[in-house]
């Protein structure tokens, strides 16, 4: 990737490392039947070159980050607008939407604080299958 705007308009940022991410993603490659979303460790190139564009997004690996067209969500908000591209059952995560954004995010948090020791952690970014190649990036 050489320009930002050569992205694809739906991204997921991801801490490459973390069991639990890594399962979630698998999870989202499987539901995203239409291959709306593509994928990118949060360690990774394609992520350091976005937050030069997006200061919001965090240097940490403790969140997760979904970038639609330009616009940045994160934890929580991340989650529920990720479901909205995602089929049923998967899309009824949008009704957690009414949950206050400070309680939905400590909750968030509280997860992200102890999922390295609850699902545990790789010492390499997880690589994609061959099949799931084009929907990772860098």
């Amino acid at each position: 990737m050489t320009d930002p705007s050569e992205l694809p308009p739906r991204l997921v940022l991801f801490d490459g490392v973390c069991g639990l991410c890594n399962h979630a993603v698998q999870l989202l490659v499987r539901a995203d039947r239409r291959r709306m979303l593509r994928y990118a460790p949060l360690q990774g190139e394609t992520a350091a070159k976005l937050r030069a564009v997006h200061p919001t997004i965090p240097s940490g690996l403790d969140t997760i980050v979904f970038i639609d067209a330009g616009r940045v969500y994160l934890r929580a908000q991340g989650i529920l607008a990720i479901a909205t591209y995602l089929d049923w059952p998967w899309r009824a995560a949008r009704l957690l939407r009414w949950i206050p954004r400070f309680v939905a995010d400590a909750a968030y948090g509280c997860i992200a604080h102890f999922r390295y020791r609850l699902f545990g952690k790789s010492d390499v970014c997880r690589l994609p299958e061959p099949h799931e190649r084009e929907l990772f990036l860098p």
